[in-house]
């Protein structure tokens, strides 16, 4: 299942260098990178889990989380193995992790998946679970493929991607859910292996050169990135940099992996992280893993009407014209929306596609 990888170079010490993300490993014959699917074999990088899943999945799209997407409707989510990033509280770490090869039992080609969302009805497709851009070519022929079918294509990611691959793989995506994971470097370097500049370039690259729609997680974990000065300082920079219309998702952590002694997060963290980023001037702040109707919602930044009721994952309420705006004062509410809401629900539904 190896396939030809992009991104690389050839070192003058006999090496070849990955060019994907900022960790540019390099590499001599059998030698694999920090994410374990991109490997040098002979004179080449090649990606070993292309066409290969964990699994086959019907989600509501809220799930990514993305709640400015097309509301209501299914997205066929799927994962490989592997990952860029080391995160500690990793909550997907039995498939992210690369002892984990074994479980990649599911194989199916582009045009597979492709026909898979046309048959379920599946609006679009996800790659998510682990991180996509470790597998940008084969995520990039899926979009491809989807494109040619007239299904939507989302990347849920860590943006934790560089240059010519950053250009590439967000070329072929109509939306994305970055995980911002925290706002100090600190943090990212000790719990995720990684580095902030990175993904706030990655977000600031989607604002300014793509039209990809995308939204932003912060998974708050109590006593590392819950401080409300450094929410107020995220918030501050996503509204300067980004805009006031980007949404945000703060999300619940449980105790996983290599972070099983740290808490739950309260769900008064939750609310409160809302309510800075609804100061600091973000029209649209939700939270995520807890059942919170209000943190749910989506309301109309002109005049405070409720648009988007949600509870859970189900539509409640579907209030928008079929222009996208707010029926009581034609404010237009930012995002990607159909005449009408998706009626998916909070199915989780497994399925096979080959």
């Amino acid at each position: 299942m190896t396939h030809p990888a992009r991104y690389w170079h050839a070192i003058d010490d006999g090496r070849i260098q990955c060019d994907l993300c900022p960790r540019e490993c390099r590499l001599r014959d059998g030698q694999r990178g920090f994410c374990f699917v991109r490997q040098r074999v002979g004179d080449q990088l090649v990606l070993t889990t292309y066409g290969r899943s964990s699994g086959f999945c019907l989600d509501p799209i809220e799930k990514k989380p993305l709640n400015h997407f097309f509301p209501g409707t299914s997205v066929l989510s799927f994962g490989t193995a592997g990952c860029n990033l080391g995160c500690k509280f990793c909550q997907n770490h039995e498939i992210s992790t690369a002892a984990q090869m074994e479980a990649l039992a599911d194989s199916a080609s582009p045009e597979d998946l492709a026909s898979a969302a046309r048959a379920w009805r599946s609006h679009s497709i996800a790659f998510t679970y682990n991180d996509p851009v470790i597998f940008a070519e084969y995520a990039i022929d899926v979009a491809r493929a989807c494109r040619q079918a007239g299904i939507k294509t989302v990347a849920v990611t860590a943006g934790y991607l560089q240059g010519e691959a950053r250009r590439d793989f967000f070329a072929h995506m109509d939306a994305a859910n970055i995980d911002l994971k925290g706002f100090r470097d600190d943090f990212y370097r000790k719990l995720t292996g990684a580095r902030l500049a990175t993904v706030l370039d990655t977000l600031t690259y989607l604002r300014t050169e793509t039209d990809v729609w995308f939204e932003i997680t912060t998974l708050l974990i109590p006593g590392h990135n819950d401080d409300p000065d450094e929410l107020r300082e995220q918030c501050d920079w996503i509204v300067r940099e980004l805009g006031p219309d980007t949404p945000i998702h703060f999300s619940a952590f449980h105790p996983d992996h290599r972070m099983q002694d740290v808490p739950h997060t309260p769900p008064a963290t939750l609310t409160r992280a809302r309510e800075i980023a609804l100061e600091a001037g973000l029209r649209y702040a939700y939270t995520g893993n807890v059942h919170d109707r209000a943190g749910d919602t989506t309301s109309c930044a002109g005049c405070g009407s409720e648009l988007i009721v949600r509870d859970w994952y189900n539509i409640l309420t579907y209030r928008l014209t079929p222009d996208g705006t707010c029926p009581d004062c034609g404010t237009v509410l930012p995002g990607r929306f159909g005449t009408r809401a998706g009626t998916f629900g909070a199915r989780r539904i497994p399925i096979r596609v080959s």
